[in-house]
């Protein structure tokens, strides 16, 4: 009953009217906007440019500033233009006079797709237009269910395959309706959300299942300060009551400060143990490996302090550390005592002069009885190394009775500015997409997309709670042109199997985001329990099994026959084939 009064909540949250409050213009618009502590539900449209709905003003609006958004439905003589939205209409009169010449300039260019005006209403027949690169057309959020049959298409994790009566094709269960929400947003359907049911092939394990749950949001009109704020605003109001209430805004990081910091792009920021660049202490060193890191590009010396460590630490507990880090990384990590005399036979402890010895105490902030664990190597191979190594360590200091994670703290925290692409671990030389292959490019690192595509950065953004990720999501590309070059031409897909949507993006798309919070895992964390499984009924096992029905199952021939489908089976396989065809009948 917690989960489905929780889940209650969650919902009227997002679908609750909304009363009017002060019109936000879009210079005005900001993340202050959230709710409050009191639980108060903003005005929906402080998460977008716009201010009204085109067909809603009255004189009561004259002498205001509003922005209103929407596709030109007809024009005049250069003079008139009729903008329409979801809503309504309204009647654009273009000014005249020299000041707006500019102006009329731009007009003579539009053609019948989105694209925002910001208006200043002076006279009740005149409207000063200016153009904005986005346009606005925001109303309520509408629950819509998408489809869960949709065809094979590039980019994101394994997808469930099913198969149809028609020989040779298949249905696939997506992993999320992201085309879909997409396509809504591109037919005039601006807000919507969707508690989804979603599918991944893939084995279970503590935080992830084939089969899970997510509260899915997309709107148009939006960037990804409105995205965040909305969120924010929609856990405050929906969080349990027997909790503390959550503090608004969430503080933010960029992906390449987190994996510098913590090791990776989802911390846990209830503990320090912070990641240090100590290269600088170390550039004319005597010690031959950290030389060879230094020598290299990208090479670096990193750091972290174990509070207290040589009280906690064990001798085993170092030995299997760099154990890890040999098996793993092929990488060197050293305890270094700064401040105490022993040093568990460290190599590098005797090459470090007195001038690095007190540096490194000044710039890690090195107290009695701290343990430093170094490495050296590619920075990020190094970073992610001793990322791993925090949380095995705070897992070791807690088992000996190191109070480091508070277990009712919940710490969020938005991750942002992620690579856009990534390099393809079969291929080094091709790109993959970071997030998925609809996400839109920073807007300062575009002109990198034709010449370093590998540099640019996404606006892609995780929200992390306590380690975990339990939401993503981004702006995406509305732009058929510039989705058709990423498909293309970067990432080397078969743009025919997306033709749909760019198709659809063509007719004229509005800007639009989106994000899709994990409620299964959400509800972990909520709750305290161990593993994901302990908040869904029904749960497969770790590798992906219905331990009740003992799905997935084999099945006979005689059933595949209507699907034109034949079984390839291992050899160790055949006692199993046999056995299937002999006992098989039609009610067993």
């Amino acid at each position: 009953m917690y989960f489905l009064s929780w889940l209650s909540q969650l919902c009227r949250g997002l679908s609750r009217p909304i009363g009017r409050t002060a019109q936000p213009t879009w210079g005005s618009f900001s993340r202050s906007l959230a709710l409050s502590s009191q639980r108060r539900i903003p005005e929906f449209n402080s998460f977008v440019a716009r201010t009204n709905t085109c067909g809603e003003l009255r004189s009561s609006h004259l002498g205001q500033e509003v922005t209103l958004c929407g596709w030109i439905q007809y024009r005049r003589q250069n003079i008139f233009l009729v903008l329409r939205d979801c809503h309504g209409l309204v009647q654009v009169v273009i000014p005249q006079d020299e000041k707006t010449e500019a102006l009329r300039l731009q007009y003579r260019y539009l053609d019948l797709r989105s694209f925002q005006m910001q208006y200043n209403l002076r006279l009740r027949s005149q409207v000063v237009m200016k153009m904005r690169e986005y346009l606005c057309n925001l109303h309520g959020f509408v629950d819509i269910e998408t489809p869960t049959l949709f065809k094979r298409t590039p980019g994101g994790a394994k997808e469930f395959l099913v198969p149809s009566r028609e020989p040779g094709k298949f249905y696939s269960l997506p992993q999320s309706p992201q085309q879909f929400k997409q396509l809504l947003m591109v037919g005039g359907l601006d807000r919507y959300f969707q508690v989804a049911r979603c599918y991944r092939d893939e084995g279970s394990r503590p935080d992830r299942q084939p089969e899970f749950t997510q509260i899915d949001i997309e709107m148009s009109f939006v960037d990804q300060t409105g995205i965040q704020s909305l969120i924010e605003g929609l856990l405050q109001y929906s969080w349990p009551s027997d909790k503390d209430p959550l503090v608004v805004p969430f503080p933010s990081m960029t992906f390449a400060e987190a994996l510098a910091t913590y090791g990776t792009d989802k911390p846990d920021t209830r503990f320090g143990m912070k990641i240090v660049d100590i290269s600088n202490v170390f550039r004319h060193t005597e010690v031959r490996f950290l030389q060879d890191a230094l020598s290299k590009p990208q090479g670096a010396v990193k750091a972290m302090c174990v509070r207290e460590g040589a009280n906690y630490l064990k001798k085993k507990d170092i030995e299997s550390i760099r154990k890890f880090a040999a098996d793993h990384f092929n990488e060197e990590v050293l305890p270094v005592f700064l401040k105490n005399k022993e040093n568990w036979n460290s190599p590098v402890a005797k090459f470090i002069l007195e001038k690095q010895r007190l540096e490194l105490i000044r710039l890690m902030e090195i107290q009695e009885d701290d343990v430093v664990l170094l490495t050296a190597g590619e920075h990020k191979k190094a970073c992610s190394l001793l990322g791993k190594l925090r949380l095995a360590c705070a897992d070791i200091l807690e088992m000996n009775g190191m109070v480091l994670r508070d277990p009712a703290l919940f710490s969020f925290l938005w991750v942002v500015d992620f690579p856009l692409f990534l390099p393809k671990e079969e291929n080094p030389m091709e790109l993959e997409s970071a997030h998925h292959p609809f996400t839109a490019p920073h807007p300062g690192d575009i002109h990198l997309l034709y010449t370093e595509p590998e540099k640019v950065r996404s606006q892609h953004y995780d929200l992390v709670l306590n380690g975990s990720e339990i939401g993503g999501g981004s702006i995406r590309i509305h732009d058929a042109e510039l989705q058709h070059y990423i498909l293309g031409t970067l990432l080397k897909e078969d743009v025919k199997l997306l033709s749909h949507l760019l198709q659809a993006l063509d007719y004229g798309a509005p800007p639009h985001g989106g994000i899709a919070l994990g409620l299964d895992r959400l509800m972990c964390l909520i709750t305290g329990a161990a593993s994901i499984r302990d908040v869904i009924a029904f749960p497969k096992s770790f590798r992906g099994h219905d331990l009740m029905s003992n799905a997935p199952d084999s099945v006979s021939p005689q059933e595949l026959k209507p699907y034109h489908i034949q079984v390839s089976w291992p050899a160790d396989s055949e006692a199993e084939r046999s056995s299937l065809n002999h006992s098989h009948h039609p009610e067993s």
